[in-house]
C-alpha cells in the first residue's frame, strides 16, 4: 500500500480547528475534493437487520452530492457504511485503529475493504505509525480525528457506554452537528440515538435530513432524481463541478469563475451546454439548478 504523510499546513481546515493534533497523518489514497462535506458515520459492532438497513438507505440517498463518507473501518456499521458510499459512488475515508501496513490494519478482516477504498478513489487516514497495532488508546484517539474532520456526525445505533457515544462527545465538544436515526424503544441498541435526540441531536428519518444538516439546498424530488444520475448525462468534469457548487447555492458568474478556477469564454460554454440540457438556469443575475 502507497503511503505519505500530511502536515498540519495540508490538514482540511475543519480538522485545524480542534486542539491537541499529531504533528502529521499518515494518508494511503487521495484526499477528497475541497468542496465536499465529510459526514462521519458510526453506529454498533453489532447492529441489527434495521441498522443496517437504515445505513444503506441514508447513503444511497446521498448519491451525487459531494460528500465524503467517514468511518472507521470497524466491524458492524462503520464497515457497512463504507461499503454503502462505494457502491452508490460517493467518496469515503477511514480511519483505523491502527497504522496503516497491512500488516496490522485492524481489523485484518477489513483489510480488502481497506484496499477497495483506496480503489474507489477515497482515503485511509492514520495518525499512527505504520506499523502501530490497534490498542487500547488508539481507538479513542482516532475518534476524536474522525468528529474534528467532520461537518456532522450521524449515530445508527449505539448501545450505552459504547465507542460510538465517545465520538458523539468528541462531536459535540467541536461544536460539530450531531444526528442520530431513531429505532426501536424496544431496542438496546437505541440508546445512544435516543439520548442523543433528547440532548438535542437532529433526528434523521430521510437523506433529505442529513443534506439540510450538510447545508445543502435539497431540490424537488423529480429534479434530484436527475442530478443524482449525472453520470449518466455524459457531464465533463468541469461541468459537474459547476453543476455540485450551485447546489450549495446559486452564483453569479464570477463568482464561479473565481471557485472553480475558470476562463469566462469556458464558463459561458458549459453554462450554455448545461441550459440546454435543462440542468442550470440564470435567475435575477445568478445561475442556480433549474426548478429548484
Amino acid at each position: 500500500m502507497n503511503t505519505s504523510t500530511l502536515t498540519k499546513e495540508n490538514y482540511p481546515f475543519l480538522l485545524t480547528q480542534i486542539p491537541n493534533l499529531p504533528k502529521e497523518i499518515y494518508i494511503a489514497g487521495s484526499m477528497p475534493k475541497l468542496e465536499h462535506k465529510y459526514l462521519c458515520v458510526i453506529g454498533s459492532r453489532n447492529y441489527s437487520q434495521y441498522g443496517k438497513d437504515a445505513c444503506m438507505k441514508l447513503i444511497q440517498g446521498l448519491k451525487g452530492y459531494p460528500i465524503t463518507i467517514v468511518s472507521g473501518l470497524a466491524i458492524g456499521i462503520d464497515s457497512i457504511s463504507h461499503e454503502a458510499a462505494i457502491e452508490a459512488g460517493i467518496n469515503t475515508m477511514a480511519f483505523p485503529g491502527s497504522g496503516l501496513s497491512l500488516e496490522v490494519l485492524y481489523p485484518a478482516c477489513r483489510r480488502r475493504l481497506a484496499q477497495r477504498i483506496i480503489e474507489s478513489g477515497g482515503t485511509l487516514l492514520s495518525p499512527f505509525k505504520m506499523n502501530q497495532t490497534g490498542a487500547f488508546w488508539t481507538f479513542p484517539f482516532r475518534n476524536r480525528l474522525m468528529a474534528g474532520i467532520s461537518h456532522a456526525t450521524l449515530i445508527i445505533e449505539a448501545r450505552r457506554g459504547s465507542g460510538t457515544l465517545l465520538t458523539a462527545e468528541y462531536a459535540a465538544e467541536f461544536n460539530r452537528d450531531i444526528l442520530a436515526v431513531p429505532g426501536s424503544i424496544f431496542s438496546e441498541l437505541s440508546y445512544g440515538p435516543h439520548m442523543l435526540i433528547q440532548r438535542g441531536a437532529i433526528p434523521v428519518i430521510s437523506s433529505r435530513d442529513i443534506l439540510e444538516a450538510l447545508g445543502f439546498k435539497v431540490q424537488k424530488e423529480a429534479t434530484q432524481q436527475s442530478l443524482l444520475n449525472l453520470a449518466e448525462l455524459s457531464l465533463t468534469e468541469e461541468q459537474k463541478n459547476i453543476v455540485n457548487t450551485l447546489r450549495l447555492s446559486p452564483c453569479s458568474g464570477s463568482d464561479l469563475i473565481e471557485k472553480l478556477h475558470l476562463t469566462s469564454s469556458t464558463l459561458n460554454m458549459h453554462i450554455s451546454e448545461l441550459e440546454l440540457k435543462e440542468i442550470v438556469e440564470e435567475r435575477d443575475g445568478l445561475y442556480q439548478i433549474k426548478n429548484s
